[in-house]
């Protein structure tokens, strides 16, 4: 390109004039969108021709600094939109990324997609031309597309589930939201995640190896990151901690440079997981040290480093391991990245720019999060209890019922005026009994319910004064009577008085204790995790005559109450903001038995009983350091409900009371239906979890959700988790008994599909096929319902025994029928040989259409279909 482009008039378009010895050049005055792209290339290299060679190593890690004399501003690529901006003050939080996919609805995550990048720009605009925070950029370190191969995994409720088809479908709509429709200016980069052959386990993540076949890999855990980059067109990818048959992701040269950008021709920048890097050297033994770590994952392709292990490269260059065209080629594209987002270049290039601060958590933004929720909500049981009648007399009981963190789930931002499902159920049965009933394991605190906790004569909850300093000094500038002590403070005031900076708090009232019996009460803060010792917040806790103070993370956090009676105690907890620890909870861990006899007490008058159970990021997520049956390093050990619920489940049947299950989790939970009379799995919802769940047991909207993972009977039924073979596992080549199968989910009417149409019941290779078929509600309410398509061998015994090939999400009224027509690609008919190579198979084959799998108790048609070869 420097043929094409002399020196004068590469700094014309860098708007300065041919530098001398001593000129420095400056950003570009151009709009890089209205250049040609070998222009825009060329400004770029000479761009990174006036950097020194040190200034070029700090541009590839995550905290990139400013180089004035360039102008360019520092910026912190680190930042996450999984359901909603995450850890950077309010914003609008949708269903975790699993319930999300339950919806099985490509436009509702382009719509989500589209709000997170909305939100994202909306935060970043303030600081233009200025250094951004971190979670404060354009890089979006989503979507999570690892395949949820086993229930078991902790961040598997990060993903879209265990199909490949489902997960690419889902994923490019996301991409193409997050990024706008613009030819050349992006609203944000998505980053597909964590390439690849990456589920699990999290204990040892940094040092695991994934062995697995050239079949699986081609066939499961490839094609969704193929789709995303390819029809996508993904801005950037995330490779991962572990090793692929030996070989480190983030230095695995065959997958990166051959496969991806070879193979693939994807031009963007790939970023490392953070530490990655340096965990080639320091876990995986894959380097003797740094400078080879560095060396190894630049010739890999990875052109961002999470993490400082990139300063290695000036040594790993002086030694001869990488040569300074390796570095200003990656560099290349990561200002190519920063010009795509409207960086280094005049404000008013793109209208994204123009995205106001007040974008963030608007009505529209709360409206789509609502309808998300409703559509994730899977229906799995129903003895016909459901939808409850107006007047029902509701006991609400469960651990999850009035809990913040189910709502929010991992990778969150801080919601606005989060509706838990008691307060959500409470706006249409304002007479319903509430009793928590049980924690949610043996060993875990939760939040300390309303019915613990009294101000006033009366008045269930505490009451807060709010002060605008970190000492309690002077008059509160905001006072509250609240529920619980439940708080996300992640950059985010918790009143409106309180503007940014130091603020401090009081809570009074008085603790009620259940019953006589030890209770152990728990200051919860959630810690900011690379805080330096004086940026953590401090508390103090005073319950009758014990008190208990703490300044940060390894100092004492709870006491024991031994209470001989049910008398009030006075409480007083003070606390002081004055670091960057993220959140607040007041907790406790009572008698079990004292837990169960509250609910018992409440359901004696009640028509039925909804009881909000299951799991909570604090159970499954990330590298977790928990241990408690059940549990383990973030990581399940067991699919069944933790026993301290199933006690509580036992107990409320023993009422005779038809009992609604409603779980909440971002995981299969094995709990079979026998003597429930309905079952339902809303995952982890967002902020308006509470009035979607309320708006479907109510029969105002009909559940739609259809299931994107197998829920299993047990555990027993799996291969070993830390096996990455397919055989065994998902819909696909699972032979076993599935408690409720991939793509289950009922509702409150009935359809019915007519028999399939095809263009052609011979299909020879390269031939797409045209599938015709009609949907029926034949109930007497709308409802929306997901047509799934799948293809399956006649007498082979060949793998998978099941395909989904194609869905379709549709809204029908009462009585209406809709024809609905699709086209599968020949390439989705393809199957993979066991060298991984791709291969049409002919055969005799059944495709089926309905709402589920085929044998699957699924209403639908079937035809046969010839495949030749």
């Amino acid at each position: 390109m420097k043929q094409l482009l002399g020196i004068a008039a590469c700094c014309a378009l860098l708007g300065v004039g041919t530098p001398g010895p001593a000129q420095s050049v400056t950003a570009l005055s151009q709009c890089a969108g209205t250049m040609t792209p070998a222009a825009v290339d060329a400004a770029i290299d000479h761009l990174i021709g006036e950097m020194t060679p040190g200034e070029r190593i700090s541009q590839m890690g995550d905290r990139a600094p400013g180089i004035d004399r360039l102008h360019i501003p520092a910026y912190n690529w680190w930042n996450e939109g999984l359901h909603g901006i995450a850890r950077n003050g309010h914003a609008t939080v949708f269903p975790q990324a699993i319930g999300l996919a339950a919806s099985w609805d490509p436009g509702l995550l382009r719509a989500v997609g589209e709000t997170v990048s909305t939100e994202a720009r909306a935060r970043f605009n303030p600081h233009i031309g200025q250094a951004t925070p971190r979670y404060g950029g354009l890089t979006l370190w989503s979507p999570n597309i690892n395949i949820f191969r086993d229930p078991r995994w902790g961040r598997g409720q990060e993903t879209y589930g265990e199909d490949p088809f489902l997960t690419a479908s889902l994923g490019v709509a996301f991409v193409h939201g997050v990024q706008g429709d613009d030819p050349y200016y992006l609203r944000a980069d998505a980053t597909p995640k964590h390439f690849a052959v990456h589920s699990g386990p999290e204990e040892g993540r940094d040092s695991f190896n994934s062995k697995v076949t050239a079949h699986d890999l081609e066939e499961t855990y490839l094609p969704a990151f193929h789709a995303l980059l390819t029809e996508g067109g993904a801005a950037a990818m995330m490779c991962s901690y572990n090793a692929i048959n030996g070989v480190p992701s983030c230095a695995n040269t065959s997958l990166l440079r051959s496969r991806v950008r070879g193979d693939w021709g994807f031009k963007g920048y790939i970023v490392s997981d953070c530490d990655a890097v340096g965990n080639l050297s320091s876990y995986q033994h894959y380097s003797t040290n740094k400078a080879q770590a560095a060396a190894a994952a630049l010739h890999a392709g990875v052109d961002l480093d999470c993490g400082n292990s990139y300063n290695a490269l000036a040594e790993a260059t002086a030694q001869g391991l990488v040569t300074q065209s390796e570095v200003d080629a990656s560099l290349h594209r990561l200002l190519a990245a920063r010009l795509r987002l409207g960086m280094l270049q005049p404000a008013e290039c793109t209208a994204y720019n123009r995205i106001p601060e007040t974008a963030v958590a608007t009505p529209e933004h709360r409206a789509l999060a609502l309808r998300a929720e409703e559509e994730s909500i899977v229906l799995l049981h129903n003895q016909g209890v459901l939808p409850l009648r107006p007047h029902t007399r509701l006991a609400v009981v469960g651990p999850n019922a009035d809990s913040l963190q189910v709502l929010e789930a991992n990778y969150h931002g801080t919601a606005v005026d989060p509706v838990t499902p008691l307060a959500g159920l409470r706006r249409l049965f304002p007479d319903l009994r509430y009793a928590q009933g049980s924690v949610l394991a043996e060993g875990v605190t939760i939040p300390v319910p309303e019915t613990a906790l009294r101000h006033g004569a009366a008045m269930r909850g505490l009451h807060v004064a709010w002060y605008s300093n970190g000492t309690l000094a002077g008059a509160a500038v905001a006072e509250a009577d609240v529920r619980t002590v439940d708080l996300d403070i992640n950059r985010a005031s918790p009143a409106a008085a309180l503007h940014g900076g130091p603020y401090s708090a009081r809570w009074t009232g008085y603790f009620v204790p259940p019953a006589p019996g030890d209770y152990t009460l728990h200051v919860a803060i959630e810690r900011c995790w690379d805080c330096k010792p004086d940026e953590h917040d401090g508390f103090r806790l005073m319950v009758g005559n014990q008190s208990l103070s703490s300044s940060g993370p390894h100092e004492p956090d709870r006491i024991v109450l031994h209470a001989a009676d049910t008398t009030p105690l006075p409480l007083m907890l003070e606390f002081e903001h004055v670091g960057l620890d993220e959140g607040l909870s007041l907790e406790w861990d009572p008698p079990a038995a004292v837990l169960l006899e509250e609910a018992a007490a409440i359901v004696r008058d009640a028509d039925a009983i909804v009881a909000f159970v299951g799991l909570s990021p604090n159970l499954e997520g990330e590298a977790l350091s928990i241990s408690v049956p059940g549990f383990r390093g973030g990581d399940r050990t067991s699919l069944a409900l933790p026993r301290p619920q199933i006690a509580l489940l036992r107990e409320m049947q023993h009422s005779g009371k038809p009992v609604i299950v409603v779980l909440l989790s971002g995981s299969a939970v094995a709990l079979p239906p026998d003597g429930f009379g309905a079952v339902l799995e809303v995952w982890y919802p967002g902020e308006e979890g509470g009035n979607a769940i309320a708006n479907v047991l109510s029969g105002k909207v009909s559940p739609s959700g259809r299931l994107p993972i197998t829920f299993y009977r047990t555990a027993d039924q799996l291969p070993p988790f830390v096996d990455y073979s397919m055989k065994g596992r998902t819909y696909r080549y699972f032979t076993g008994d599935a408690l409720y199968p991939f793509g289950a989910g009922l509702s409150y009417t009935t359809f019915r599909f007519g028999h399939p149409r095809l263009g052609s019941h011979r299909l020879s290779p390269g031939r797409d096929l045209r599938v015709t078929f009609t949907a029926s509600n034949n109930g007497a309410r709308a409802a929306s319902v997901v047509a799934q398509v799948y293809l399956s061998p006649v007498g082979e015994s060949h793998e998978p025994l099941r395909t989904l090939l194609a869905f379709r999400r549709v809204l029908l009224k009462s009585g209406e029928t809709r024809t609905i027509a699709l086209t599968i690609p020949a390439s989705r008919m393809k199957t993979i040989g066991a060298n991984g190579e791709a291969l049409i198979r002919a055969g005799t084959y059944r495709l089926f259409v309905g709402d589920g799998q085929p044998g699957a108790d699924s209403k639908g048609a079937s035809v046969l279909l010839q495949i030749t070869g």
